[in-house]
């Protein structure tokens, strides 16, 4: 983690294409009907087709019930090539824009390759401007937003987001919680696709291609134009997880959510990135 400390005050590229992707996944919905869900045949796993407007509902209610549920516990692992990964576990404040958590970085040591291991450990806070990263206090055994209540301001090395997974997959992450509703039609005619159902922890997920990118051709590119963004949906609009693909990654960088954390306090922004 201690090489990303660079920035030269540009957007690169890609976070230019990440937040056209997130504002155009800016859309709320009413509440869709939990019987229509259950009159899809549990056998219906695998077929790809435009959303219903009932699906299209869900899936712009799902930011909607993560504002409502906020603070929220989350993990992110990202792929950085390579064979090193980065798993941030933490919580998010949707209605404060702010989230707090614990890294850990994996992967090959030594110039063979052949050992791997944990490479780097810490603390991260960030919000929409930027991240802050500080070493763990010693002797810390509570959540990270309890350990991170004991870094002075002077202690967190700042900087702005860059190109990079990790810091596409935080913005993407800071980004996904929604205050208000807004119109599913424009959701659903912006490329929304429903790519079929899974399971998790026991429970079914209506897995969802998002909207296209804006510019993009539907049928064009290797994935036929489709969203580089996929969620997973339960029947009440809970988001449970979403991948994003990065260009020149074949490991999609992918957040969890797993409920509400109520006992969570965020630091008051001491990473000072504005």
């Amino acid at each position: 983690m201690a090489r990303k400390r660079k920035t030269d005050g540009r957007t690169p590229r890609r976070a230019l294409w990440l937040r056209t992707l997130i504002a155009i996944t800016a859309c709320g919905a009413a509440v869709g009907g939990l019987a229509a869900y259950r009159a899809y045949s549990d056998d219906d796993t695998t077929t790809e087709r435009p959303v219903t407007m009932e699906e299209a509902s869900r899936l712009a209610l799902s930011r909607l019930n993560l504002y409502q549920a906020s603070p929220v516990a989350v993990t992110l692992t990202a792929a950085e090539g390579g064979g090193v990964e980065v798993r941030v576990k933490g919580v998010v404040d949707y209605r404060n824009h702010r989230a707090v958590g614990s890294y850990r970085v994996t992967g090959s040591s030594g110039t063979s390759g052949s050992a791997t291991g944990q490479l780097d450990h810490g603390l991260i806070v960030w919000d929409t401007g930027g991240l802050g990263l500080a070493p763990a206090p010693k002797g810390a055994n509570g959540p990270p937003w309890q350990q991170a209540e004991h870094i002075p301001r002077s202690g967190w090395s700042a900087r702005s987001y860059t190109a990079d997974p990790l810091d596409a997959g935080l913005q993407l992450l800071i980004g996904l919680g929604a205050d208000r509703p807004d119109n599913p039609l424009l959701l659903a005619q912006s490329g929304a696709r429903r790519l079929g159902r899974d399971r998790i922890d026991g429970r079914s997920y209506d897995r969802f291609a998002g909207p296209r990118a804006q510019g993009a051709t539907p049928g064009a590119g290797p994935d036929g134009g489709r969203s580089p963004l996929t969620y997973w949906v339960d029947g009440d609009g809970g988001l449970r997880r979403v991948t994003m693909r990065m260009p020149g990654l074949g490991t999609p960088t992918t957040v969890e959510f797993s409920g509400r954390e109520g006992r969570a306090k965020l630091p008051g922004a001491p990473w000072g990135t504005g």
